[in-house]
């Protein structure tokens, strides 16, 4: 093994995914077990993303995407999701929880925590995490 202090994340992402496929393949049991992945949660640090261009983080913003257009695309890492889990033997079932989360730049601890440091990755405001869920419990029945 060799230690690495850097590298590129989606190298980094596609390595611990195909990991973790790989690891699927060979230990989970279909008949006793079903396979849920939840897709990429989306990041808001650019503002063009969601047509503000010139904004450079969610810091401030009080309100989802008014409509269902998301700019930004889709991120490299769900790129890499579909690729790797295209090619697991067992099946595996896809939350997708990303269009969706693209839509709520809103929800984000930045604006809302007593710390009030910049985060535009993680989720604190009820509604998108709660959905997540909502999606597995659906899945589940």
């Amino acid at each position: 093994r060799k230690l690495r202090k850097d590298m590129d994340r989606m190298v980094a992402f596609r390595a611990a995914l195909k990991t973790w496929a790989n690891w699927v393949d060979v230990n989970v049991n279909t008949k006793r077990t079903k396979v849920f992945f939840q897709g990429v949660s989306p990041s808001h640090y650019n503002g063009a993303d969601w047509n503000m261009p010139g904004v450079t983080n969610c810091a401030k913003e009080m309100l989802p995407i008014d409509g269902l257009r998301y700019f930004g695309g889709i991120p490299p890492a769900e790129k890499v999701m579909e690729q790797v889990l295209s090619g697991v033997r067992k099946p595996v079932s896809l939350l997708n929880i990303t269009r969706l989360s693209q839509l709520r730049k809103d929800a984000h601890v930045s604006s809302f925590n007593a710390f009030k440091g910049m985060d535009c990755t993680h989720w604190c405001v009820s509604g998108v995490p709660d959905t997540w869920n909502q999606l597995l419990a659906a899945a589940l029945v």
